[in-house]
């Protein structure tokens, strides 16, 4: 490191100075390198090991790494599922005197796996067109704020587990461009019709490698962006029109939005002195209506559909621990949390923690469950499905957490072994509204 070496950073850790930036990226040593699997970039991207988290450190130049960098923090104001910027570095230079490529460092997010790690073997049908909607409801949220995104590929996407479906991330805001009066239905076109191209060639090229499944057709497959993301845009920005007489359809679009997951901050209803027609349009605010709640009355911090899945589980043991009774909400979420949630994640063993997300493997557990119930043609107790699925199921799993640091000394309760476990249930009987996809 030299002197003239300057960080521009979005948090104070030290460990940043700590990283050889006075050698080229490429020569960078094993030590510092977290093998982990990426995505397809027009620039060098490393993985690297920072404190006890992962950082990518990207070479590019400086324009661009700043732009960049104060894109992503934006994005992030404006609560769009984005990776996280940390840094940009600029004035580095090697032993010898000779000037390198400034860096932009984001912190690399956990759980979250480039579209072409999600299968090793091959990308079987359901899982690309999963991909793809999730990258077309990413593409509508982007477009509603007036990103421009002008570079819309798998490739710039990062993926989530989402309780059965995939959240998708973005990963690189390089091309970017965020226009304050919105975007016209021109620039829409545009992302679009970059998305159809990229994605197509992104499957063709998966196909030359043999790693796609042979029933999927790439062009197919990559023309169902076009239709997911213009049924989701109606939905979420289109007027509706309807007889005064059936104003329970105002109600009826406010339930179908939260049901994709967006909250509504205003509707605007115009009526015609004349006629007895009413137009409705609702502003959107935002996405994660399943995930702020969950928040709010458990503190658990989930994706949309794992939120939705756990929300449905609890609403299933106050049903059944409270029939027939108005309570409190936030009071019978509290005693969800201490007798179902937690002594399932207490149980699960340390050396498994990093497998899955927390909210998703318990997704997985109830998933499991159901599928034994309906197998056995009988309510299986949840402690009983949890020593299943540990087994049989997460054991065999691949670590998807990314942050391979030992882990901190924590206070905390020892884990439980599942014949130790004591859970109490809700709804005993296996229901299927959790299937239900964005």
């Amino acid at each position: 490191m030299t002197a003239s070496l300057n960080i521009t950073s979005a948090v104070t850790d030290t460990a940043l100075l700590d990283l050889p930036w006075h050698l080229p990226l490429e020569l960078w040593p094993d030590d510092s390198i977290a093998s982990l699997p990426k995505g397809i970039s027009r620039h060098l991207v490393r993985f690297v090991h920072m404190s006890d988290f992962v950082v990518a450190v990207k070479e590019t130049t400086e324009e661009m790494a700043r732009r960049e960098y104060d894109m992503l923090r934006t994005l992030q104001r404006l609560d769009i599922p984005c990776v996280e910027p940390v840094a940009v570095i600029t004035g580095r230079v090697s032993a010898d005197g000779e000037e390198l490529l400034p860096v932009l460092v984001t912190r690399h997010l956990r759980f979250s796996l480039p579209y072409r790690a999600l299968y090793s073997q091959t990308l079987r049908p359901d899982t690309a067109t999963r991909l793809v909607d999730a990258l077309a409801l990413l593409l509508v949220r982007l477009h509603i704020i007036g990103f421009f995104w002008g570079d819309v590929s798998l490739s710039n996407t990062l993926f989530r587990r989402d309780a059965g479906a995939f959240a998708a991330y973005l990963g690189d805001a390089e091309t970017g461009q965020l226009y304050e009066g919105g975007l016209s239905n021109g620039q829409r076109e545009n992302d679009l019709e970059i998305a159809r191209v990229n994605i197509a060639g992104e499957l063709l090229d998966l196909e030359a490698g043999g790693r796609l499944d042979e029933s999927v057709d790439a062009i197919e497959t990559s023309n169902g962006i076009i239709e997911s993301y213009r049924s989701l845009w109606r939905e979420l920005t289109g007027w509706e029109s309807f007889d005064r007489s059936e104003r329970w359809r105002i109600n009826q679009r406010v339930e179908r939005l939260n049901a994709l997951g967006f909250d509504i901050e205003e509707l605007a209803i115009t009526t015609d002195g004349a006629s007895t027609e009413v137009r409705i349009r609702p502003k959107v605010v935002d996405a994660g209506h399943h995930t702020r709640r969950l928040i709010r009355l458990t503190g658990i911090d989930a994706g949309e559909n794992q939120a939705r899945r756990l929300l449905n589980d609890l609403d299933a043991y106050a049903a059944s621990t409270y029939p027939g009774r108005e309570m409190d909400e936030e009071e019978v979420a509290h005693e969800w949390l201490a007798r179902v949630f937690e002594p399932v994640v207490r149980a699960i063993p340390k050396d498994l923690r990093g497998k899955l997300e927390t909210p998703e493997m318990f997704h997985q557990l109830l998933e499991h469950r159901w599928y034994l119930s309906q197998n056995e043609a009988r309510s299986i107790p949840l402690a009983e499905a949890l020593s299943s699925y540990i087994d049989t199921v997460l054991r065999h799993r691949r670590d998807e957490a990314t942050v391979i640091a030992p882990p901190t000394e924590t206070l905390s309760l020892p884990p439980l072994e599942t014949s130790e476990i004591e859970i109490v249930e809700g709804d005993d009987e296996p229901t299927g509204s959790w299937r239900d996809k964005v």
